[in-house]
This record gives C-alpha cells, structure tokens and sequence, in this order.
C-alpha cells in the first residue's frame, strides 16, 4: 500500500522548545514535607495554605507563620464583614474550673479551705457541623480559661457568679487550656476571627460568667466554697456540652479543716458536687429556693441524679441527710451544705 509509506518517508522533527511549558513546570520549587507539617503543627491551617505561606518565605517556618497571621487577620476580617449578618444558634458551652476550693497547706499556718475560680462561656456559630469542629470546640476551652484566668475578684457585688464583659474578654490575650504556659499570638476576638477565616461561617461570642472568690480569712476554719459544675451533651471532650451548669456551694462546719483532710469526705463531697451539677443541667431547674411545690426550685425537686436513698428525696432534704450523716453538722446545730446559686444554660437560648 502506497499510504503507510507516506508516514515512513515523513521525518518529524521534535526540537527541545516543544518541552519547554512542562520542564518549566517540573522545576517548580516545592517546600519540603518536613516544612509543610511543622506548619501545620503550629497553625492548622489547610496543605495549600501551608505550601503558599512557606513559598512566600522562603521556606522559614517562623516567617511563613507570621505570613499566615497577616492573612489570617486579612482574610478572617473581610468574611467577618461578610457574615455579620447571619444568625447563630448552634455552637457549645464550656467551662473551665482553675480551683474548686481544694484545700491548701501554708508553712506556718493552720489548714484553710482554698479559693475558688471558674468561669462559663456560650460560643456560638451557624451549624452543628461546625459547632463538632476540633478547632471550633478548642476555642471555646480556650476562651472559657482566659475568662477564669483574668477575672480579678470584685468585692463590691453581693453575687458570687458574676457577667464577664464580653468587650473586656475580646480585648484580652487568648490563653491556652491545653498548654497555658504557651502565649498566643492573639486576642480573643482575633481569635474568632482567624476562626471564621478557617470555618468559613459565623462564629460569635454570646455570654460569659465567672467566679471568683478567696478562702475566708479569719473564718477559713468554719466557712468554705466549693463549686459543682457538669456538661450535657457532650461532642468532643468533658469541657464542652449542649448545656452547662455552673454551681457554687458553701460549707459551713467547725470541723471543715479536719474534713477536708480526709480523702473519704473528700471523694464523697466531689460525688455530691457532680450530682448536683446533674440535677441543674438535667432538670428544669431556674431557682435554688422558691414557693413550696413549686419543681423548678432545686430544693423542691426529687434528687434523682444522686441515686441510692437521695432519689427519693428532695435536693434540701438529701443535703441535710448528707451533712449530718458526715459529720459536717450535728442535729441541732447550724450550717452544713448549701447551694448558694448557680447558672445553666442551653446553647441557642435566648437571654432573659
């Protein structure tokens, strides 16, 4: 056949130019793994956002974060502005609890109940999708300890759970829970800012509380605080949940100094601090004491999350039964346990 021999007879002629666009691409530089992961280590950012800050750098790490602060900060603003306008009704409670009271022994002195700090906080966002996120539930962890952590202890209020300023909060250093001694780059609110950058959606601050109080010098030896604290619905660890309880309970006993001591009192204080905690996030529960009959009053209510005989009591009768029956006050003397207050939350309520 005379038409093959066309194709053989016609010599083709590939020049070097012809490779040209694809050696180009073939030399690209690319940043080593090993960079890209310790980015990733220190940011959380995505792959992409890894490679183009350490190419903007020249591959140094330290500076390629720095990048990413100021496109965080960029970026996370302008989608900020964009999204202002949307409702956020999902998200978390957390609570960080930095001292519930536990007992302290100064060189020289005599034993004394310790003070109490904590504090609540509702972070909120668009979807539940994102109120599950690793990112989204560390902040929240993160907030809530900055917010226990900064509070100073106002001797003026009568209240022992008092409103954090949200302005004051979102003004001040993002502090770590999981690594407190590791400053951050940023404030609260820049915080959740570079966040939305990241999620892509939403995300406010809505309410925070705190407790703040010392151990009651001169009387350190009668008077204590502790705190009862408890989570429901928890996504993604112990310190956040769908609602949250945040209690604050006085003991009054001369014996509170020999008590405390005791690992056996002190396992079954925690036990009744936990249960309590329970019952205000589990019950509908909106005052310590009120009207009789009335079972939104946590005195009033069947003490059901303490088990064993106290479900058959009330939370008032149970905690008197309690304290008599582990020495915090005989019979016809006073003091004992009291719950002094407490708030409770559901995330995506509205504010009273």
């Amino acid at each position: 056949m005379v038409l093959p021999s066309v194709f053989y007879r016609q010599k083709i002629s590939l020049s070097p130019a012809c490779f040209r666009g694809r050696a180009y691409y073939s030399t690209m530089q690319k940043s080593p793994i090993r960079l890209v992961q310790e980015l990733r280590k220190l940011t959380d950012v995505p792959i992409s956002k890894a490679r183009e800050a350490l190419a903007a750098s020249n591959n140094d790490v330290e500076a390629a974060r720095r990048w990413l602060e100021k496109d965080l900060a960029i970026s996370g603003a302008q989608k900020a502005a964009k999204v202002e306008g949307r409702t956020t009704r999902e998200g978390l409670v957390s609570v960080c609890v930095l001292s519930n009271g536990n007992q302290q022994r100064a060189a020289g002195t005599s034993n004394e109940l310790g003070g109490v700090r904590a504090a609540m906080i509702e972070l909120n966002c668009e979807t539940d999708f994102v109120g599950r996120n690793e990112l989204f539930a560390r902040l929240a962890a993160d907030i809530a300890h900055t917010a226990a952590f900064i509070t100073e202890h106002d001797s003026s209020s009568p209240r022992f759970i008092r409103p954090c300023s949200l302005d004051v909060l979102g003004d001040a250093p993002l502090l770590s829970r999981s690594e407190p001694r590791v400053q951050m780059p940023a404030t609260v609110s820049g915080s959740i800012r570079d966040l939305i950058a990241k999620v892509g959606e939403k995300v406010s601050l809505k309410r925070a509380v705190t407790v703040v109080h010392g151990p009651f010098r001169g009387e350190s030896n009668v008077l204590g605080l502790r705190l009862a604290s408890y989570l429901h619905g928890a996504t993604t660890s112990g310190f956040q949940g769908r609602i949250g309880s945040l209690a604050i309970l006085g003991l009054k006993t001369p014996r509170l100094p020999e008590l405390m001591s005791t690992e056996t009192f002190v396992r079954d204080l925690e036990k009744l601090e936990r249960a309590i905690g329970r019952q205000i996030a589990g019950f509908d529960t909106r005052s310590v004491r009120s009207t009789p009959g009335d079972e939104t009053s946590l005195y009033n209510q069947p003490f059901m999350m303490l088990g064993g005989e106290g479900a058959n009591e009330t939370v008032r009768s149970a905690l008197d039964k309690w304290s008599r029956q582990r020495g915090v006050v005989e019979d016809d003397a006073e003091g004992g346990i009291e719950v002094l207050e407490f708030a409770k939350w559901t995330v995506g309520q509205d504010i009273e």
